[in-house]
């Protein structure tokens, strides 16, 4: 099939996807588009890389400079969020009070500026990835923030995983890369490398996991059918781009994300949510125990077919923290890969164009050093304190939020996730932010129209509505 037919069949596809998909909702806010937009470029390519400005290879220069492009599309979209959030009238001290390690931890990545090498850089980045929080806000501050939260990801996996799978098919230049000395292809799909790929469908696969268990107990109904049906193609397609790229931690983590999800919905675990919420505190207590006692991560690794040094992370870690860094406070915010740093080492290290730690708890000990550390691990233990009391009220959300904080925890152990303007932290906080607020659903989609109850003799006729 010629490429250019393929990309106007994928785009009648995703427009077809977009325009009658049953799970559609008609009420949800145009604003919507706007977190669409700003997610989409966070699991996928830079604007520049996506206008043929930028290369998909970063290099120091790149990294310090930057791209005007970039800079000018994330603006855009930050002030409409920004002011979109005005004309709701948005509450941001409630927001702060219930969020309160998350405030103090953009707080104080603001304040690193002042001690970092690179001040203007950091405050750059820093206002950069503000947005995430904005577009975050923006689909919770919507009139229906349930269904605002499905369409954003529904919309986002629609867009992402089938133009993978055409760069990939058709556009060989695009969707692949080669590795420098093996030779070897790499499949990125839409993104930028193999495991950003793998990431982008570890998202989309938890999400349609998630969404089929939650309808189906109305799978009987014709619509809700339709949607499942819909939720098993594109899962279906996840699963195979997700194996094409070879991730492993993906794939590690959208099985325990799924298990996780699934013994959410168990009736046993229903009756009984102390028994989850103790289970996975004392399961990480143990892996943290045998990893730091007898090293599983290596002993893991070789089973999903990695070598014991998880393909030379182990020696990335020893040379990042051989280097003299500020324990405390970090070099700033996003700025260790940057000047002499970034090259003492890719020289030490014996490799060119690396530029993350490939652990969020690493990563973000040398930006913002242990006070840094601190705040993420109080943002952790304070989202599961809310998943937690999510679970025991029945909120819809809690499955999705505990499969998002298990797979967090473990995925940041061989990625750099917890940094701003990466997929699986922009994820995460949507999900975590999104229970601190108590967001669900208040009418179903699928629901049917309200309809009057027959008054009882010697009381006014009123109708009375029944609420899902």
């Amino acid at each position: 099939m010629p490429p250019s037919l393929a990309l106007f069949l994928w785009l009648v596809f995703v427009l077809g996807l977009l325009r009658f998909d049953p799970a559609r909702d008609r009420r949800t806010s145009l604003a919507l588009w706007i977190p669409v937009a700003w997610i989409f470029i966070v699991a996928t390519r830079l604007p520049s890389q996506w206008l043929g400005g930028g290369q998909i290879s970063t290099v120091s220069q790149a990294l310090e400079e930057g791209n005007a492009t970039d800079r000018v599309i994330f603006a855009a979209l930050i002030i409409l969020s920004f002011l979109i959030l005005l004309m709701r009238s948005f509450n941001w001290g409630g927001f702060v009070a219930r969020n309160f390690f998350l405030a103090a931890f953009l707080l104080f990545a603001l304040t690193s500026v002042m001690w970092s090498d690179f001040p203007f850089i950091a405050f750059k980045r820093w206002f950069r990835d503000l947005g995430d929080y904005l577009v975050i806000l923006v689909v919770l501050s919507d009139p229906r923030p349930l269904e605002a939260i499905r369409t954003v990801l529904r919309r986002l996996c629609f867009l992402v995983v089938p133009l993978s799978i055409l760069l990939i098919k058709y556009f060989l230049n695009l969707g692949r890369q080669y590795e420098g000395w093996s030779g070897n292809t790499m499949f990125v799909g839409a993104t930028t490398s193999k495991n950003m790929l793998g990431v982008a469908c570890l998202v989309s696969g938890i999400y349609f996991f998630w969404d089929t268990l939650s309808r189906w107990p109305d799978r009987k109904q014709r619509p809700t059918k339709y949607v499942i049906y819909v939720n098993m193609v594109l899962l279906a397609m996840t699963i195979w781009l997700l194996f094409l790229s070879d991730s492993a931690t993906s794939k590690v983590c959208l099985v325990l994300g799924c298990l996780v999800m699934t013994a959410c919905r168990l009736r046993f675990i229903k009756r009984n949510p102390a028994i989850l919420k103790t289970l996975i505190p004392v399961v990480l207590s143990a892996y943290l125990i045998l990893q730091f006692g007898f090293g599983i991560n290596g002993q893991m690794a070789g089973m999903v077919g990695r070598n014991a040094n998880l393909t030379g992370r182990t020696d990335l870690w020893k040379v990042l923290l051989d280097m003299r860094t500020n324990p405390l406070l970090g070099t700033g915010y996003e700025t260790f890969w940057l000047g002499p740093r970034l090259a003492h080492v890719w020289q030490s290290y014996g490799s060119w164009g690396i530029n993350e730690a490939h652990n969020g708890y690493l990563e973000v000990y040398i930006n913002l050093g242990l006070v840094g550390l601190g705040l993420v691990a109080m943002i952790l233990i304070s989202s599961y304190r809310s998943i937690g009391k999510a679970l025991t009220s029945g909120l819809s959300l809690a499955p999705l939020g505990f499969g998002l904080w298990t797979v967090s925890i473990f995925y940041n152990v061989t990625e750099s996730a917890f940094r701003c303007s990466q997929l699986m932290w922009v994820i995460f906080l949507l999900g975590a932010i999104a229970i601190s607020q108590r967001v669900e659903e208040r009418v179903s989609v699928l629901s049917p129209e309200p309809t009057p109850i027959a008054p009882v003799r010697g009381l006014p006729a009123q109708p009375q509505f029944f609420e899902r």
